[in-house]
């Protein structure tokens, strides 16, 4: 007989010892505001937050559920500005190396263009030499 009251004893004393662990545990795990921070820990000045969540656990269900497709929107948001953006500097680099093939190409035209007006220039300028074939009018005979 001495067994079985000495089971619900120690079971009693079992259950009052892990219900006192919890209150305190519940009771140092506080959340405190210092200021404009808030800790854990205790500070001189501050004051005990009450951060109980009173929701159901179907409310917080639906939350987390919530903040998952949030989260996944997210990085599929993120997914396609990085491709955008990707795509846009693929643009911009083609768009440039065109640009500099179009520049590179309009500088040697304007070259070829300068060449050819000097070349004018000069040939406007001297004299036509004359050629072997060349009779003046004084060696003509009628």
């Amino acid at each position: 007989m001495a067994k079985p009251l000495f089971r619900s004893i120690a079971i009693v004393s079992i259950a009052l010892c892990v219900h006192q662990a919890c209150d305190a545990a519940a009771s140092s795990r506080g959340v405190w505001r210092c200021g404009s921070t808030y800790t854990d820990q205790p500070c001189k000045g501050g004051k005990p937050v009450d951060v109980a969540d009173p929701r159901g656990e179907a409310d917080r269900h639906a939350a987390d559920n919530a903040t998952r497709h949030a989260e996944t929107q997210g990085a599929q948001m993120e997914r396609a500005r990085l491709k955008r953006e990707t795509e846009a500097g693929d643009r911009d680099r083609k768009a440039a190396a065109e640009a500099r093939r179009m520049a590179l190409a309009e500088r040697r035209a304007a070259a070829v263009e300068r060449l050819q007006q000097a070349r004018i220039r000069k040939l406007e300028r001297e004299p036509r030499k004359s050629t072997m074939k060349f009779k003046g009018p004084e060696n003509r005979t009628l």
